[in-house]
């Protein structure tokens, strides 16, 4: 039994008829295409969020919340994309507020590409919640991040054949030193604007 059909035994979730690989809906004609970073805390999901949009951030409560949430700009082969850090999370069943507004955001604001960054020492751990967002009908990107201190752990992914069995691209990263944000520039480009796919949670 492989690993993803070990997730998708743990969870209850059957095969997908086919991969999600792009938006739940399009944007409107005035908005930007949007980007959600999605992870836990301490995977390095907010470095990503500022490598990618620079110093121009907002910051500001969700609609009817406490929750903060930051926003920027970034340029994705050449076309300008809104970028949301959102609140951590673990799940798409919330406990906290955080994730709850994590997923309202999610599931409101229908982006056209969920980056799911994770620390790439504890794979087994964080991969059943990228599991959840493929299965929930997101188009997911999965961003294997601290790939340098899992190679100073001595542990080794096959990044060619998880992007397989996920069927969704990965990338891996070195969000502090900006190791592998080119290639994760690529793939975000290449994945936003392709067709729609449906949320079926």
């Amino acid at each position: 039994m492989n690993m993803r059909q070990t997730v998708l035994g743990v969870f209850g979730l059957g095969k997908r008829s086919g991969s999600c690989c792009g938006p739940a809906t399009g944007p409107t004609e005035n908005s930007l295409k949007k980007i959600a970073i999605v992870g836990t805390p301490n995977v390095g999901k907010s470095v990503i969020f500022n490598r990618l949009t620079g110093t121009y951030v907002t910051v500001s409560n969700y609609p009817g919340t406490t929750v903060d949430v930051t926003r920027g700009k970034s340029l994705i082969a050449g076309e300008k994309m809104e970028v949301v850090d959102t609140p951590g999370m673990y799940s798409l069943m919330p406990i906290t507020e955080e994730e709850r507004v994590a997923r309202l955001l999610l599931f409101e604001e229908k982006p056209q590409a969920v980056l799911h960054v994770v620390d790439a020492r504890n794979l087994e751990r964080m991969l059943p919640f990228t599991m959840q967002l493929i299965e929930a009908g997101f188009p997911v990107i999965l961003d294997l991040n601290m790939i340098d201190e899992m190679a100073a752990a001595g542990i080794e992914i096959d990044v060619v054949k998880l992007e397989k069995e996920l069927n969704v691209p990965v990338v891996a990263t070195v969000a502090t030193t900006g190791k592998g944000l080119n290639d994760l520039r690529r793939r975000l480009a290449e994945y936003v604007g392709h067709p729609e796919c449906t949320v079926t949670i």
